[in-house]
């Protein structure tokens, strides 16, 4: 939280959020407002709106979001808020909501602030004036807090909810971090996997976000910020279906699919976490890569060609953030039993499991035990380096 002191007239904060159906069905059920106007289509045709109209106070309740995470932050008391609502909002509108401070009272240590809310038009839909009084707190209290937020580390795992991702959470948590489960689309799979994690005495949030957007990373990262208060750890897993396409029928597009999830994807996230790594000299960035690099075969030209590119980019940046206390490595699996293998015909999987001097495929566990290696203090010497996890079908 800023101090009052640290505010300054002209501070600007703004989030970003889609409304949603889920966001409107839970609204509904909270607050029991179940008006035709907004959850009925065909009562909403009749009228002079012709669709659903979102509830009013659900966009402005995002006021208090930025509010009580960003300006000024934890211990905000948001006490008076004025509201003109000038245009419907609707089910799919991407709201922005921006806080600008406008006026100051220092002997109560109450700010004004100046809320408006756009649409993705850029029209203004809602905006009014909110006041805040800014809760000092004991100094002796926030070093406490922070001496708190030492131990124990964090890791947000991207792909949480799929077999190397899950198997990686599960491991970490066992191994004492404060996990954050990442997903997109399988809400149920990460709930799911927080509570396996916390009956088993750990802690755990989940967070979606679509990894090609980078609005929707910086989002993630601020929620894992405000839950656990800094991220040591980033686990890239997630991965996109691997399509067996001969040369000749691919596109750009195949390849550019792969290079957005394994490319730009780590681009922007190691862009968010890496000024909270830096800042405390501290931070360890693991990549998943391939066998398929140095084993290539046939129909997986995109995959195999990200998956390269990632090793090019994982090896650089490690030469950069060393002196700065950040170390970046990869682990590049042959195959593994997982989703993402499930469509490779059983005889291959034979054939590549007779062809391994360990005489068998690479588990979730086995990727997620050298991760955990990774992500710990053991390794603490070892940078750049991409571990080969293979069973021993590429010696180098």
């Amino acid at each position: 939280m800023k101090r009052y002191d640290q505010i300054q007239i002209g501070d600007r904060e703004q989030i970003n959020h889609t409304i949603t159906q889920e966001d409107m069905d839970k609204f509904v059920q909270l607050t029991g407002d179940d008006n035709k106007l907004h959850v009925d289509e065909a009562f909403a045709s009749k009228t002079m709106f012709k669709k659903p109209v979102v509830h009013g106070m659900l966009g402005a309740s995002f006021i208090s979001t930025i509010i009580g995470t960003k300006l000024p932050g934890d211990g905000a008391l948001w006490f008076s808020q004025t509201l003109e609502f000038l245009l419907p909002v609707r089910l799919g509108d991407q709201l922005t909501v921006i806080a600008e401070v406008i006026k100051k009272n220092d002997k109560e240590q109450i700010i004004e602030l100046k809320t408006e809310i756009y649409n993705q038009n850029r029209q203004v839909v809602t905006k009014g004036i909110a006041k805040v009084k800014v809760i000092a707190q004991d100094a002796a209290t926030e070093d406490a807090q922070s001496d708190t937020a030492k131990k124990p580390r964090t890791a947000l795992v991207t792909g949480g909810t799929g077999g190397i991702g899950s198997a990686t959470c599960l491991q970490l948590a066992a191994d004492g971090f404060n996990v954050v489960i990442h997903y997109r689309n399988n809400r149920e799979s990460a709930e799911a996997l927080q509570t396996t994690i916390v009956q088993k005495g750990g802690k755990a949030i989940i967070v979606s976000a679509d990894l090609r957007d980078e609005t929707a990373i910086n989002s993630m990262i601020e929620k894992a910020q405000r839950a656990f208060g800094h991220i040591d750890i980033l686990v890239h897993c997630a991965a996109p279906p691997i399509p067996a396409i001969k040369f000749q029928d691919l596109t750009w597009s195949d390849y550019q699919a792969q290079l957005d999830l394994n490319i730009k994807s780590v681009f922007s996230l190691v862009k968010a976490v890496i000024p909270l790594m830096i800042k405390q000299q501290y931070g360890k960035i693991i990549n998943i890569g391939s066998l398929t690099v140095d084993k290539p075969n046939s129909d997986w030209s995109p995959y195999i060609t990200a998956k390269a590119a990632l090793i090019g980019f994982t090896r650089s940046l490690a030469v950069e953030l060393a002196p700065k206390g950040v170390r970046i490595n990869m682990v590049s699996p042959g195959m593994v039993h997982t989703e993402l293998t499930a469509d490779i015909p059983e005889k291959i999987k034979l054939l590549t499991a007779a062809q391994t001097p360990l005489r068998r495929l690479a588990t979730t566990k086995d990727v997620a035990q050298t991760i955990s290696y990774l992500a710990s203090e053991r390794s603490d010497f070892l940078t750049g380096e991409n571990i080969r996890l293979n069973g021993g079908q590429i010696m180098i």
